[in-house]
């Protein structure tokens, strides 16, 4: 990804409300049918996707960076995307739960 962990964080956020979003749409015509095998395979599936998607996002620039011998700024940019995250999911859940979404 980037270098920088704004950036990092916002793609993980999109990517969660466009999974979310596709999820809600791809389900509306199945509501009133019965799960079939293939429920739980789609939902590993996609919880695959995520997890992979996730790293990348995460992962990938710190792990680069950490490989190169800059560990301080491989730490720093990690816990710098995971804090902007942090704040993105603290502030979702104040508007969820003050009734603002």
């Amino acid at each position: 990804m980037t270098k920088n962990p704004f950036v990092n964080a916002l793609s993980a956020a999109a990517y969660i409300i466009l999974g979310v979003t596709v999820m809600n749409f791809a389900t509306q015509p199945l509501k009133n049918k019965p799960d079939t095998f293939f429920a739980p395979i789609v939902f590993l599936s996609l919880l695959t996707l995520s997890v992979a998607v996730m790293a990348f996002l995460f992962f990938y620039q710190p792990l680069m960076l950490f490989l190169e011998g800059k560990k301080k700024e491989a730490v720093n940019l990690f816990l710098k995307t995971v804090g902007i995250f942090a704040t993105i999911t603290i502030v979702a859940l104040i508007l969820l739960f003050t009734g603002l979404i």
